[in-house]
């Protein structure tokens, strides 16, 4: 079995793959210090409530935007799994080039996304992630990752709003049953959500436009893509699993 571990700004999502199946998922908040003992007991325990036996786990791929977790993360998986891990980064294969101005500042997530939406949908293909971040992403026809858009995710944007105006309150990130909002946390409501779904429609027809490129395949990711995806006909595919299937795509690269 090949455990993935994608560590984002908020979560860490965890998946274990029998060959090319999904198994299960499962997730860690991002922000928590841990020890790598903590690490390695509270993944053990889960997989363990998952029924996998952690000696069928044969090898580990990361894909991390967060370099302060590494350390410990890293650590873990060496000691309790008796495994090095692969972690996503420059010298690893990825089937993915990257054209822009300066590859290395593309982040290692938005590589693992563009693979798998590559591996699994073809190109071109434009890669949006609704993560802490929203990025949109374009791959063209050959697999070469030609540009990417990056604005605040719908969490920032909430949190800018109740942080930096002191008389709105935090609220639940869902769509309202009408954008004719009539009080403050509908309003709220309308606002991040119709607000991503503008921002969503045009971006893709900017770039889709743009680029000259012709049946462009818009696939979405992240933990509130699910949300904009549902009411918009700018995004043809939603996979929630596309980053965990990104780094099952590169670990097939490296043997």
């Amino acid at each position: 079995m090949l455990l993935t571990i994608d560590v984002g700004n908020t979560n860490i999502t965890f998946g274990v793959f029998e060959e090319k199946s999904l198994i299960t998922t499962f997730r860690m908040t991002t922000k928590q210090q841990r020890t790598s003992d903590e690490f390695g007991i509270g993944i053990l325990e889960i997989l363990e409530r998952n029924k996998i036996d952690e000696t069928h786990i044969h090898n580990v791929i990361i894909a991390s935007v967060v370099p302060d977790v590494m350390h410990s993360l890293n650590s873990a998986i060496i000691k309790y799994f008796d495994i090095t891990p692969i972690i996503v980064g420059p010298g690893i294969k990825t089937g993915i080039r990257v054209v822009t101005e300066n590859p290395k500042q593309i982040g290692a997530d938005r590589i693992v996304d563009a693979a798998g939406a590559y591996s699994l949908y073809g190109g071109p293909v434009l890669v949006l992630d609704f993560g802490t971040a929203t990025t949109y992403d374009l791959v063209d026809a050959t697999g070469s990752f030609v540009a990417g858009v990056t604005a605040p995710g719908i969490r920032i944007s909430a949190k800018a709003l109740w942080e930096d105006a002191a008389k709105l309150p935090k609220i639940e990130i869902q769509k309202p049953n009408s954008i004719l909002a009539q009080e403050t946390i509908s309003s709220m409501q309308a606002g991040l959500v119709y607000g991503q779904i503008g921002q969503t429609e045009y971006i893709v027809r900017k770039m889709i436009q743009e680029s000259g490129y012709k049946n462009v395949k818009v696939v979405a990711t992240g933990g509130l893509g699910r949300i904009i995806a549902n009411e918009t006909d700018s995004i043809d595919i939603y996979d929630p699993h596309l980053t965990l299937s990104g780094l099952l795509f590169i670990y097939g690269k490296q043997s």
